[in-house]
């Protein structure tokens, strides 16, 4: 049985009254929300500072409140800490190698008109697996600008179905921060909820990028500014090229630097297209055959013994960074100190990202203690109510009062670890994806990220909300009703 699932089953008796333990969920809620949105406390602090509150108003003695958050702080930081940095290891590796650029413009420049939407889309999707959102968008914006002035489409007409390709794999599959601490929260098989966030979402992205493009390009026609194009050899069809015409293929965007400005170290030229694209699925292909291997081989099989040590996701993303050192550091011609560099400046910017889901473990740990979670688990299961209909409900609540996908991710998990005993593991990595799908909703002006498409794209706030806030709204949507109907068929 799952360690998550025993947790479950050995419940501590609830502390206070069905009464005053509602009061201090709601509390703690509360608290979280107004300390981040008006106060605009850093989430780690509001973290910290509601799941104290939780445990005093339910009555837990200040020493056990914090032994509780600590435990949940450290198993969780333990657990997916790791995985983060080296999951920022490797993306910053793409992104200084040029071998984001190289998979971007390749695939770009090889696409029609009518193709470019889907182009975008797949671009979007393998840029967003091993990147954050936030660092996939910036490496993108400028071919999204190049793309939409080349082709003389409507910057919203490619825009968003890189953009559905981004929040896609920023929700829904690992190794990002929000699925993976819900992983390490409910205990969820990685290779597993790989799989199937992949598959859930192919048919997300279809939907909310180039099939919704169609729609939301007619709604708001938004010209592409030129920015960047003086950046660009005039010719060049779409604004970028792959090197098949005997150049290096670097046009001097960020990450793409040729031999003339590449500074002190740093790549002289881009690592080939094979390359990178192996070097970006390698991870995923090592995880998914973890859990091929769990299901086709028998116990004791020493393959399945191997896939299962290659495919842990600490070893898998390890062995990742490992080989893109060589086929994405020396492949660019970075020498040591270059990479050592670039792999040294990726932590920093994860440092925050690190403490909020830990802290988002230790708020977890409180609910469980105090029995909060396994009132309202048992509230659900009386009223009859799917696990993974509730987790999406829980996690869009919260990921409308404060905008932070992540946050809404561990939060909604920690509510929800009480309800695992019922699930089998297929519907523990579902209740993932639903949790997944649900921080994704609708996000609007608490959102940072609702701000940071809305200047990029130089759109009205009204217009973002028509055209970003709908599109993840459609991501969210959608990933709850294919969840759904992966739980009927598996």
């Amino acid at each position: 049985m799952h360690p998550a699932l025993v947790l479950a089953a050995e419940q501590v008796q609830p502390v206070a009254s069905a009464g005053r333990l509602v009061t201090a969920a709601l509390v703690g809620i509360v608290a979280l929300v107004l300390l981040i949105t008006q106060f605009s406390l850093h989430p780690f602090l509001a973290l910290t500072i509601g799941s104290l509150l939780v445990a005093g108003v339910a009555g837990l003695s200040m020493g056990d409140a914090v032994e509780s958050f600590s435990d949940g702080f450290g198993s969780t930081a333990a657990s997916v800490g790791t995985l983060i940095a080296l999951g920022a290891m490797f993306g910053k590796l793409l992104a200084d190698s040029g071998g984001a650029d190289r998979l971007v413009d390749t695939i770009v420049s090889r696409s029609g008109p009518r193709t470019l939407p889907w182009a975008m889309a797949a671009v979007g999707a393998l840029i967003g697996l091993p990147m954050f959102f936030e660092i996939g968008l910036v490496i993108l914006m400028p071919v999204i600008f190049l793309v939409a002035r080349r082709a003389r489409v409507s910057l919203i007409a490619v825009g968003i179905p890189a953009l559905a390709g981004l929040s896609a794999m920023h929700g829904l599959v690992p190794p990002h921060p929000g699925p993976l601490a819900a992983i390490g929260i409910l205990d969820a098989d990685l290779g597993i909820t790989l799989v199937l966030g992949v598959l859930v979402s192919v048919p997300v992205v279809v939907l909310a990028g180039p099939l919704f493009a169609k729609v939301a390009a007619r709604w708001v026609d938004v010209a592409p500014p030129a920015l960047f194009e003086s950046r660009v050899a005039a010719g060049t069809g779409t604004g970028v090229t792959d090197g098949s015409d005997g150049t290096d293929g670097s046009d001097g965007r960020n990450g793409g630097a040729g031999p003339a400005d590449a500074p002190q170290g740093g790549p002289t030229h881009r690592p080939g297209f094979a390359a990178t694209l192996c070097t970006v699925l390698l991870p995923v292909v090592l995880m998914m055959g973890k859990a091929v291997g769990d299901i086709a081989a028998a116990e004791g099989n020493p393959v399945r013994a191997a896939l299962d040590f290659v495919g842990t996701p600490l070893v898998a993303l390890l062995l990742s960074v490992l080989v893109a050192m060589v086929t994405l550091g020396t492949g660019s011609g970075m020498n040591r100190s270059g990479i050592m560099g670039s792999l040294e400046t990726s932590l920093p910017a994860i440092a925050g990202i690190v403490l909020i889901v830990a802290a988002g473990g230790g708020f977890k740990q409180t609910l469980v203690d105090t029995g909060i979670g396994a009132m309202i688990a048992g509230g659900a299961t009386g009223a009859g109510m799917s696990a993974l209909l509730l987790g999406w409900l829980v996690a869009v609540a919260i990921r409308l009062a404060t905008g932070s996908a992540t946050v809404a991710t561990v939060t909604a998990a920690g509510i929800l670890v009480p309800l695992l005993p019922t699930l089998d593991p297929t519907q523990t990595s579902l209740l993932v994806l639903a949790i997944g799908a649900g921080s994704l909703f609708f996000s609007h002006v608490n959102d940072a990220g609702f701000w940071l498409v809305k200047e990029y794209f130089g759109l009205t706030v009204g217009q973002n909300i028509r055209t970003w806030s709908i599109m993840e709204t459609i991501i969210s949507v959608s990933g709850l009703v294919l969840v759904l109907l992966v739980d009927l068929v598996v």
